[in-house]
């Protein structure tokens, strides 16, 4: 474990910003399609990467307030 868990829990989350971004840029491909179904999946993806975000950042505030 990281000497400092709160640093360490803050690059996972921009790391996971990025995921959420890079799945959100395939979205728009599969609406204009045939593979709505895909897009739907994606879309869950993404918000559940933002949550992950947005809990890991959290963990981190907490984190360091406990440091």
């Amino acid at each position: 474990m990281s000497a400092n868990p709160s640093v360490a829990l803050s690059v996972m989350a921009d790391h996971v910003d990025r995921y959420q971004q890079e799945v959100g840029d395939f979205v728009p491909g599969f609406q204009h399609s045939q593979h709505d179904d895909v897009a739907g999946a994606l879309v869950e993806a993404e918000r559940a990467l933002r949550s992950a975000a947005r809990l890991l950042r959290r963990a981190a505030k907490l984190a360091a307030a406990a440091h």
